[in-house]
């Protein structure tokens, strides 16, 4: 062969999550491993995740915390890989992390120290590293073997794995480049959208809600069938915070939403204490005891707000309630990839194998990561799948 031709038993297709961990364990069963990505070094997103304290898995992981056109689908891979293997891989390299809200797991120093950590895993697993190199074309050779053109080289594997993600944070290097090789192996892929992703509102209720910017609330919002707990945040676009990221990934367009503004009373019961105690308060000061003024200026209507209770109706009590208990908006959309933490959709999983991430069509052929038609809650489920999905393929590539 020309000199030109470089031979290896795995190339893996993307320096991320995935592709470092089915690299490493790779790499242990003595394969060797070369991974190269587009980027000028690795591990971008694993450095941004958890605003840089890496949030790298959940302590409640479960395949229902998991979207996807097939929910059985992830079960096998965080079976064989679950987040205790991975917690049992930082404390080997004494790395120290810290609990969180809802189990979720964040390293207690920087996000770096994970990615380094995975670096040495690499380094002693004798791993190769190409960055800044742009795959021009792929092609399977006879015999099993893929032929994988860069500038300048050419790379001859045994086995391939796209560990390249979605589509969600661009300036980290998202490309829709996986599904495109998917595409080429008449392999399905399922339509993708942003998930994890505030929302943007229409002129009318941004103009109406843009006052609010900054100010965050503990609330329930109600999304179809599912519901989430958490903050929600105001900003000058729309709506973010936990609780509307989660609700994002299950929201259609022109879909409604329900948010529970005072989760833990009951707003109608209080009212009517403080009528029966002869309270004169305005409503607008006593919803104050529990809401920001702001944000019951922008959703009360103003006659009702400065409204005396005892001169309040019961209807109209019910009303302002209601508001507040099932504050009824429709998002205009979200803001898209640029924000978004994961991408939903992607390669079918019903044309992939649960316990290996091969291609059932083409043998060699290995799919990790977001790149996949899986798709993880807030909270550190997309780090456990990227995790479990690269080391099942690691195992067998």
């Amino acid at each position: 062969m020309p000199k030109s031709v470089k031979k290896i038993d795995v190339l893996i297709i993307g320096a991320g999550a995935s592709g470092l961990m089915c690299a490493i364990e790779a790499g242990k069963r003595g394969r060797s491993v070369l991974v190269i990505d587009q980027a000028l070094k690795p591990g971008q997103k694993i450095c941004l995740s958890g605003g840089g304290k890496c949030n790298f898995t959940n302590i409640q992981i479960s395949s229902d915390h998991y979207i996807s056109s097939n929910p059985h689908f992830c079960k096998s891979a965080l079976k064989q890989f679950s987040q205790w293997d991975f917690i049992h891989l930082l404390e080997k390299h004494r790395l120290l992390y810290e609990e969180r809200n809802h189990g979720q797991l964040f390293c207690k120093e920087s996000a770096k120290n994970l990615l380094d950590m995975l670096l040495t895993e690499c380094r002693g697993a004798h791993v190769l590293f190409l960055f800044n190199k742009a795959v021009i074309c792929i092609e399977k050779l006879t015999g099993n073997q893929f032929k994988i053109m860069t500038t300048p080289n050419e790379i001859v594997c045994q086995s391939l794995v796209i560990a390249t993600g979605g589509l969600s944070i661009p300036g980290a290097g998202a490309s829709p480049f996986g599904y495109k090789i998917a595409e080429q192996f008449n392999i399905h892929v399922l339509p993708v959208r942003a998930g994890l992703v505030p929302f943007t509102l229409d002129p009318t209720d941004k103009k109406k809600l843009a006052p609010l910017s900054g100010i965050a609330v503990d609330a329930i919002v109600k999304v179809s069938k599912k519901q989430f707990r958490e903050n929600i945040l105001f900003t000058h676009r729309g709506l973010s915070g936990p609780a509307i990221l989660q609700a994002s990934s299950y929201w259609q367009p022109g879909q409604k939403i329900i948010i529970n503004l005072l989760p833990d009373i009951n707003l109608f019961d209080t009212l009517k204490n403080f009528q029966k105690n002869g309270s004169k308060k305005a409503i607008k000061s006593l919803l104050s005891n529990y809401l920001p003024k702001r944000l019951i200026h922008a959703i009360i209507q103003k006659n009702m707000a400065e409204r005396s209770l005892q001169e309040t109706s019961l209807k109209e009590l019910l009303l302002i309630c209601d508001t507040i208990h099932q504050w009824t908006i429709i998002p205009c959309g979200t803001e898209g990839y640029r924000t978004a933490e994961v991408t939903l959709g992607g390669v079918d999983v019903n044309e992939i194998s649960s316990k290996t991430m091969e291609a059932l069509s083409v043998k060699g052929l290995f799919f990790t990561g977001e790149v996949l038609d899986v798709t993880g809650r807030l909270g550190g489920y997309n780090l456990q799948w990227a995790w479990s999905s690269g080391w099942c393929a690691g195992q067998n590539v």
